[in-house]
């Protein structure tokens, strides 16, 4: 017996709602139910697959999958059932297989593409293909692949209907583009219509006048990662070293807590735990609290609280250090950074916000409050070794293709070797795609060592002799960590403030002489730098005192900079 449209459809339309409350053994029970119909149901066994594959249940999603593919109707992709090439995407993708789930998603798209008829499918086969356009930019990003993955998230963003999920989507492909671009105009512009998408429906009054009069300032910091989250390295001078007698400090934490929450906690007068409220609930509260300058900390990364300012809750609104680009919304009034990432009157400040220079690095690395490891200088691996090994454990995705020819010079000029540490090293498939970058530039896949994330990688720096930066966008915690832990940083100063975080890291550990300005001194600092085994060995057992006593960890220092620069553009409110 053979399922009618009408009963397809109805069968896949319910699928569809047991998926969306997250109600997975209904919805493989939808697929049952449709099967017992009809076995040669294409329809039926690609819902059992994919509802078994969200429960991590491969066996019997690989059992329909094949099925599927071995009925008549399904003998060729231009007449494949839409889930079921979804579906057999997600099983390789789940399992990490991304070769093959990057070419089942492409399959999948180009299905869709082709523009046939699909009676009766029209919203199901939204919803699946924007799906596929999500689950496969992670797999692109996963790859390396960071341009196809912003592309394919911003293909999802134009695919729903929902706005708010456009607009979520908007910003996680906004966040993507950092991986390539850095501060062009079509950036900005992109950024931008983030604004038009939010469609807040209403902004909080401010009464200037009631402001006037000379008190203590309320500043509100918002962020889902006051947790253990790279961003909250930075976080704490903030809370613990703020002037409690001219400012008082109130936080907004967004996210899901764990035990470095808890110890942020301690440090704030006022902490505010939101994470189940609406932007326009946390928006309120935080107008009703009266907050002078309110502090985003998260710009366009995972669970954004940007929707929060979209209504400005605050009369003064700041954006940065969680983010390294502009938000491109007119209700945040100034962007923290520094001298170095955007000097005065700089061309290249493509930012919707003005810029909040501070005079020092924007960003003060404070990993005490994240976790107890006090290092102390040892000798560098190429002493014992006999040759250079050079590192990275920067996410892969920030690896360009120009970056691999550099490294690649770098390793021809030394005969070291080239330690990568991430999660793409930590399957199969990704390593096999990283080798095959390397050998495709020319690189001799050999002099690479790859290695998974793991939990201890910090002292896997103790293997390393001299680490490389990524460009355009550079490592920030990565960097301050191989710092920390007394290996040197090869940088490239780049034209844009997202693509100098490394420079003004470097600068305010004082070793400029690590900065380069192209590719060229980059890749010649890098093979000097190795061939000198006694300095390298001096720098490896000096540098982690001098960073803790440098700039980039004076907390004192850094709070007096950021609360200067609080008490001016308040005046400036005041005084308009």
């Amino acid at each position: 017996m053979a399922l009618d449209t009408d009963a397809k459809a109805s069968w896949s339309n319910t699928a569809e709602m047991f998926l969306a409350c997250g109600d997975l053994f209904s919805m493989r029970a939808c697929g049952r139910e449709a099967l017992e119909l009809n076995e040669n149901s294409a329809e039926a066994l690609a819902i059992i697959a994919e509802a078994s594959i969200y429960l991590q249940e491969f066996s019997p999603a690989e059992e329909a999958l094949n099925k599927l593919w071995q009925l008549d109707s399904q003998k060729t992709v231009a007449k494949a059932n839409l889930r079921g090439l979804f579906a057999t995407a997600a099983f390789y993708g789940a399992q990490f297989q991304l070769d093959k789930a990057l070419l089942a998603y492409e399959q999948l798209f180009a299905r869709f593409e082709a523009g046939e008829k699909l009676d009766g499918w029209d919203e199901t086969a939204q919803k699946i293909i924007e799906r596929g356009y999500a689950f496969y930019a992670d797999s692109c990003l996963l790859a390396g692949y960071a341009e196809k993955a912003a592309q394919a998230t911003f293909k999802a963003s134009q695919t729903v209907s929902d706005i708010q999920q456009k607009a979520t989507y908007h910003s996680k492909a906004l966040f993507l583009t950092n991986y390539r671009e850095s501060g062009s105009e079509g950036q900005l512009k992109k950024h931008r219509q983030y604004g038009s998408l939010l469609r807040t429906e209403m902004m909080f009054p401010h009464d200037k006048e009631k402001r006037r009069k000379s008190h203590s300032l309320r500043i509100g910091y918002i962020s889902p990662d006051f947790r253990q989250h790279a961003a909250a390295y930075f976080f704490t001078p903030l809370l613990r070293d703020a002037n409690g007698d001219d400012f008082s400090v109130y936080v907004y934490f967004t996210g899901k807590g764990d035990h470095i929450t808890q110890r942020f906690k301690k440090m704030s007068k006022v902490w505010r735990d939101v994470p189940d409220k609406t932007p326009l609930q946390v928006a309120r509260q935080i107008f009703q609290d009266h907050i002078d300058i309110l502090v985003d900390l998260s710009g366009h990364t995972q669970n954004s609280c940007l929707p929060v300012l979209g209504y400005r809750p605050a009369p003064i609104q700041i954006s940065g250090i969680g983010y390294i680009n502009t938000t491109g919304l007119k209700t945040v009034d100034y962007f923290l950074t520094d001298n170095i990432c955007c000097p005065e009157d700089s061309p290249e400040w493509k930012f919707s916000e003005k810029a909040l220079r501070m005079q020092g690095c924007h960003l003060c690395f404070s990993p005490d409050v994240m976790r107890n490891m006090k290092v102390e200088g040892r000798d560098t691996p190429a002493k014992t070794n006999g040759y250079v090994t050079y590192g990275c454990f920067n996410n892969f995705a920030k690896v360009t293709d120009e970056m691999l020819v550099v490294w690649r010079n770098i390793l021809e000029g030394s005969h070291g070797k080239l330690i990568l540490k991430n999660k793409t090293c930590s399957i199969e498939s990704g390593q096999a795609i990283i080798r095959e970058r390397f050998q495709q530039i020319g690189g001799d896949p050999e002099q690479l060592e790859l290695r998974p994330f793991s939990a201890d990688y910090l002292t896997q720096y103790n293997d390393i002799d001299i680490c490389l930066d990524t460009s355009p966008y550079c490592g920030g915690l990565t960097t301050c960590d191989a710092l920390y832990m007394g290996v040197p940083v090869i940088t490239m100063k780049g034209w844009s403030h997202g693509s100098r975080y490394g420079e003004t890291i470097l600068q305010a550990a004082g070793l400029a002489e690590l900065i380069s300005d192209g590719n060229r001194t980059y890749a010649s600092k890098a093979i000097q730098l190795g061939k000198q085994v006694d300095k390298l060995n001096e720098i490896h057992h000096e540098l982690p005192k001098q960073v803790r006593k440098s700039r980039l960890m004076d907390n004192k220092s850094y709070m007096v900079d950021i609360e200067d620069k609080y008490r001016h553009i308040w005046k400036l409110y005041c005084e308009v």
